[in-house]
Parts: structure tokens; C-alpha cells; sequence
């Protein structure tokens, strides 16, 4: 049996579940979001927990147990606490604004870029001098999130090199000599 799907999810306080026709919605104080699932995984609300249960032991219903627990798991906790990316822009004259919902970035290229983000991702940008550039993005959605955070890494990858892009604050970067290093 899948370990992630028979573990239950805890409802927190301020936390709605609804399920109608196959569709999970989650509402709660950050939002509000909602899942469409298989009809034949059976989801069972009770005493402040959600339980999932499928059918058999087929290799599709044990996958698809552990993922709409997952998924429901995310956005209980999404709608609850919410998740929040931190990116770092390295390298000389790069730079990140936000006005509203658009962001404005300078990342080395002969023009600005101008992306323009959905109601649900709330954008800040700091820049704070001799620290390399943030861009702070919150929302309940997290596939949505990873995946606007995932396109503005896009833009300007980090290079092994010197290390200059776009990435998360915190991640590592396996780093490579130069040729001057292995031709001795």
C-alpha cells in the first residue's frame, strides 16, 4: 500500500473541504482552491482528518492514491499557511521591480523583460545595496507558484562558471574551474 496515500490529512482551524462530483475544494483564509480527482479513488471526510482510499492494488490506483493525497495535502496547507519562493538575482546589473502584478526584469540582455503574473502570486521585489537583488513570491497555489518561479529561472539560468543567473536563495551551485585550472 502506497505510504504517502494512507496517511491522513489534519484539517486545520479555519479550513473548509467540500466534495462534490469528484472535485475536492479547499477553502480557507489565504483562498481558495480546488482539485478534480478520479471518481474511483474514494475520499472520506471525518473527525477533522481526509482519508483516501482506492480500489484495488492495480499499479494506476496505487498511483493515483499517493498523488491526489499529495495534491490535496499542498493545498490544505497552501490555503492555510500559503508557500513563499525566494529568488536571487546574481551578477553585475541585474535588476528586479514589481509594480502591481508585473515584474520588471534586467537580467543582461539588450532589453528589459516584462513578466506579467496571475492574481494568486502576490510579487515583491528588494534591492538593497552591495546584496544581490529579490524577488519574494507568495501564493496558496503551489504548482502555480513552482511553475512561475521555474519560467523567471528560465530567463537567465545560473552558469557553472561564475555563478551568474537567476536562482533560489539558499540553492547550491556545483562550480567549475576554468580552463587556466586543468591545463597545469
Amino acid at each position: 500500500m502506497s505510504r504517502i496515500g494512507k496517511a491522513p490529512i489534519e484539517i486545520p482551524a479555519g479550513v473548509t473541504v467540500k466534495v462534490e462530483d469528484n472535485v475536492i475544494t479547499v477553502k480557507g483564509p489565504k483562498g481558495e482552491l480546488s482539485q478534480a480527482i478520479n471518481p474511483e479513488i474514494e475520499v472520506k471526510i471525518e473527525d477533522g482528518h481526509i482519508k483516501f482510499n482506492r480500489p484495488s492494488d492495480d499499479r494506476e490506483h496505487r498511483a493515483q492514491h499517493g498523488l491526489y493525497r499529495a495534491l490535496v495535502h499542498n493545498m490544505v496547507v497552501g490555503v492555510s499557511a500559503g508557500y513563499r519562493k525566494e529568488m536571487e538575482l546574481v551578477g553585475v546589473g541585474y535588476k528586479a521591480e514589481a509594480q502591481g502584478q508585473e515584474l520588471k526584469l534586467t537580467l543582461g540582455y539588450s532589453h528589459d523583460i516584462y513578466i506579467k503574473l496571475s492574481k494568486e502570486i502576490k510579487v515583491e521585489a528588494k534591492s538593497e545595496r552591495n546584496k544581490n537583488p529579490l524577488i519574494i513570491l507568495e501564493s496558496a497555489d503551489k504548482q502555480l507558484l513552482g511553475q512561475v518561479c521555474a519560467k523567471i529561472r528560465s530567463l537567465r539560468k545560473p552558469e557553472p562558471y561564475k555563478g551568474k543567473g537567476v536562482k533560489f536563495v539558499g540553492e547550491v551551485l556545483r562550480r567549475k574551474s576554468g580552463k587556466s585550472a586543468s591545463a597545469k
